[in-house]
């Protein structure tokens, strides 16, 4: 496994080389780089890494900048001080997200859950984005069957059919289980419309994609509006507009 670490802490990048090699003492560093630029020339090139760690905030901004400039097809792991980036990382090409300092337990558990996707996603080699994005989102002829999600520094699975909606908050979306479970979802609201089926959910307004099996009652509303009443209560009331009541009711009865 050939290793590049972008880290422009000396201190922790051999820190970090050092617990690399402790376990996994086959891989082999082929390099350690401390900036944007550095990093971009070198990955432009013929350097085709494996795996790659990643400090977030380098010399010459934040790393982020590396995936607008260069095409990374492994896997990332971030290791950092900020914790505020998380959601920006698996975006990204984050499999994990280490605070420092981090520990011997912290990079073990990484490369735990590379090998996790590893299995998961193919059986003779290590990910490469394009195959792992692709089998996490492509849908199903039925609608996608379940969802990845990561909540605790742990990856699981979420049955669509254990979903009651799915819905945006401060921009990102999420989904909310029956079991009032909630998550944090990569795609946009559109984008997760597009993978689920459409005999199951349906997109009440911007906000909201709801399960037919959450939807409760429905009563009529000021302005030819429909309030619609879910089993698992929502942030805000759910209104559907006149121009879509007919679209809605024609949906409910399509079964």
């Amino acid at each position: 496994m050939n290793i590049i670490i972008i880290e422009d802490e000396f201190r922790a990048a051999k820190s970090l080389e050092n617990l690399i090699l402790e376990l996994k003492p086959n891989a082999k560093i082929v390099g350690v780089y401390d900036s944007i630029e550095t990093s971009i020339d070198v990955l432009s090139k013929e350097m085709k890494p494996d795996l790659i760690f990643m400090d977030i905030h380098l010399s010459d901004g934040l790393s982020f900048e590396i995936f607008k400039q260069v095409e990374i097809t492994c896997p990332v792991i971030f290791c950092t001080a900020f914790d505020q980036y998380m959601l920006d990382a698996f975006k990204t090409k984050g499999v994990d997200y280490i605070l420092k300092p981090f520990s011997r337990e912290d990079i073990a558990e990484a490369f735990r859950k590379v090998e996790e996707l590893k299995k998961h996603f193919q059986k003779n080699e290590l990910p490469e984005l394009e195959s792992l994005l692709q089998n996490m989102i492509q849908p199903k002829s039925n609608g996608k069957s379940n969802f990845l999600v990561f909540k605790n520094q742990k990856y699981t699975t979420v049955l669509t059919e254990n979903i009651a909606y799915f819905f945006i908050h401060n921009e990102i979306t999420h989904l909310m289980t029956f079991d009032k479970e909630q998550f944090q979802l990569s795609q946009t609201l559109g984008q997760v419309a597009d993978l689920v089926s459409d005999k199951q959910f349906f997109r009440v307004n911007r906000q909201y994609l709801v399960n037919f099996k959450a939807i409760k009652e429905m009563e009529h509303y000021f302005q030819r509006k429909i309030l619609v009443k879910l089993t698992i209560e929502t942030p805000e009331q759910l209104f559907i507009n006149k121009e879509k009541t007919h679209s809605f009711f024609t949906w409910l009865e399509d079964r």
